[in-house]
């Protein structure tokens, strides 16, 4: 992705008739670490592959997804956001984001590349990385029920996502390239869930009911049952700025593409943590 040399030479020799721009660093935390890195690859690795498509002739022929972010919305002016919400990034990765969603648009209307963007909000599977929280909780709370781990450390568990399973965003994207007309679209389940919430349904799960005492970062979520400690709250895990209530109105997706999500958070966590719990057990 850092060399248009090399993304030029591969388009050539493919010459694919799809493209799918999922690359990026797409860690929020890890963005405010490291933002020149970010800036890198979320801003002009865009740019690079756009312009390599142009390079390769391709223009015409080439259909273009990239995958843009909720987080471009940051402190939202309202909920739950819609296509044309005005963004109001709050991190270096939405604002890196940013760029790559307004080139996409650039390309689009200067060279007539059949390119959209898909505002993607939180999508989720087994196969999510271990740095995320939704894998971080399933995993832990799957090692919790086979006795490998004690705990688990979390940051601001009040923050409320809204949470899709990634196989039905991945038809989205999918359903944007088979249209006439290229166009943006919000795809997102339209729920909100809190950490907290994501949480107790992963342990019951495992048949442990969660009880919060305390108050900010002593916090704590014990079994009912036993009155052990599960989980604690980290401050190192608080991002240095929160966005607002991020939950998507995806009925543009639905009326022009005939998408909705259908898999519920529960489901979701459900088939996470019997994921975890099995790959566990296949490496203990």
């Amino acid at each position: 992705m850092e060399n248009t040399t090399c993304l030029l030479n591969l388009l050539i020799a493919i010459q694919p008739s799809e493209i799918y721009h999922l690359a990026a660093q797409s860690h929020v935390k890890i963005s405010f670490d490291l933002p020149e890195y970010t800036a890198e690859v979320n801003a002009i690795d865009t740019i690079r592959l756009l312009n390599a498509v142009q390079l390769s002739g391709l223009t015409n022929k080439i259909r273009f997804f990239q995958a843009s972010t909720p987080e471009l919305f940051g402190k939202v002016e309202e909920i739950p956001q819609k296509e044309t919400t005005p963004f109001n990034p709050r991190s270096p990765y939405a604002i890196a984001k940013l760029y790559s969603h307004w080139i996409v648009v650039n390309y689009r209307e200067s060279y007539n590349l059949f390119a959209c963007n898909g505002i993607l909000y939180n999508h989720e599977s087994p196969r999510r990385g271990e740095i995320f929280v939704t894998r971080k909780i399933t995993k832990s709370v799957a090692k919790i029920a086979l006795g490998l781990q004690q705990t688990l450390e979390l940051g601001n568990i009040d923050a409320e996502c809204d949470w899709g399973h990634a196989k039905e965003y991945v038809q989205a994207m999918w359903s944007m390239l088979q249209q006439d007309k290229p166009d943006d679209f919000i795809i997102a389940t339209g729920n909100r869930c809190s950490v907290r919430k994501f949480v107790e349904i992963a342990f019951s799960e495992i048949g442990t009911d969660i009880r919060w005492e305390g108050e900010g970062v002593n916090e704590v979520g014990k079994e009912v049952e036993t009155g052990v400690i599960r989980v604690i709250i980290n401050p190192e895990f608080y991002r240095p700025l929160n966005t607002s209530v991020l939950v998507g109105d995806a009925s543009k997706a639905e009326q022009k593409l005939g998408w909705k999500s259908k898999v519920t958070v529960n489901e979701l966590v459900k088939e996470m943590v019997a994921n975890d719990v099995e790959l566990i057990n296949k490496n203990v």
